[in-house]
């Protein structure tokens, strides 16, 4: 079959400038002036004989034709892409590409990667660490892991492992009697508030939560105030003050000695790790492999970390 089409490369200035509504960024995206997009796009409606967007002094707009055009172009690009990625896949089979939070890459899976890749150094993996939305067929993903509330909508998701939290500090952090902390001296240690799980459900446990049910009342507007898990999590470590911890992320200083969890109770959140990758790739004998790894991974440490019991 003999293809009626215009210039692919004009075709990709058009879908880009379309995506963006902005010649600029789809010139910037493609590596050439805003000059030669917008002469690209005069090279379609020419061919065309139609006008695929309305121009001002400062904005362009899709027409009518500009509309119906995007949609379709667009679903060409994403097919081609899927079909390169599908046979770049099959042919290197023994890749794999993960994206995860950075709190979760730093603080879990980098510290237990090693387990995964000495099972399989055939496999040769990449890590991405970004709490941005991925694109799987674009960005040549395979697998991501994420955290929160997921649009399974063309998407293979799985529930991985809840996370909770509890107070953590230092061992070096001690009471005025030199004695490890109890529930008391919540009201004169400082404080240490982790808002990264605001960031996913505004109405996420924080200190004033757990105090509720500790039934205990201080001061919960002292302290210092981290929007990433993973630097509470150090600002602990290095004897700041008490974090209310989570126990996922955790979990590794706290089994190497460099935390402490000093009482409870320890709190579920409602919010799941999750294990998300392509329907497609789902299939995949690497991606299997990964997965099976990671479920056994956090299973083993499913059960409540060690803390001493509360003794109010």
């Amino acid at each position: 079959m003999k293809y009626r089409l215009p210039p692919l490369n004009a075709l990709r200035a058009f879908e880009a400038a379309a995506r963006h509504m902005s010649f600029k960024r789809a010139a910037e995206e493609l590596c050439v002036t805003p000059a030669a997009v917008s002469h690209q796009i005069r090279t379609i409606e020419e061919y065309l004989g139609v006008e695929l967007f309305c121009r001002s002094n400062r904005a362009i707009e899709l027409t009518e034709h500009g509309k119906r055009c995007f949609q379709e172009v667009s679903l060409g690009f994403t097919h081609l892409t899927r079909a390169m990625t599908w046979v770049d896949t099959t042919r290197d089979s023994q890749r794999l590409v993960i994206t995860a939070g950075p709190a979760f890459t730093t603080k879990w899976l980098v510290p237990r990667l090693s387990k995964f890749t000495d099972l399989h150094p055939e496999i040769k993996t990449r890590v991405s660490a970004s709490l941005a939305l991925c694109d799987f067929v674009k960005e040549g993903v395979d697998v991501a892991i994420r955290f929160g509330r997921i649009d399974t909508a063309a998407l293979h998701v799985e529930r991985l492992i809840e996370e909770s939290v509890v107070p953590m500090c230092s061992p070096m952090l001690r009471n005025a009697q030199g004695q490890p902390l109890t529930p008391d001296d919540l009201a004169r240690v400082p404080l240490i508030h982790d808002e990264s799980l605001r960031m996913v459900d505004p109405a996420a446990t924080g200190w004033s939560e757990w105090l509720k049910q500790a039934r205990m009342k201080i001061d919960v507007t002292r302290g210092v105030f981290f929007n990433h898990a993973d630097h509470a999590i150090q600002a602990a470590v290095e004897g700041t003050g008490v974090v209310l911890g989570r126990r996922v992320l955790a979990a590794q200083d706290v089994r190497a000695g460099r935390l402490t969890i000093p009482f409870g109770p320890e709190i579920p959140t409602g919010l799941f790790f999750h294990f998300v990758c392509a329907k497609e790739m789902s299939r995949s004998s690497t991606v299997k492999l990964f997965r099976d790894w990671l479920f056994e991974e956090l299973q083993s440490e499913a059960k409540p970390l060690d803390w001493r019991e509360d003794i109010r």
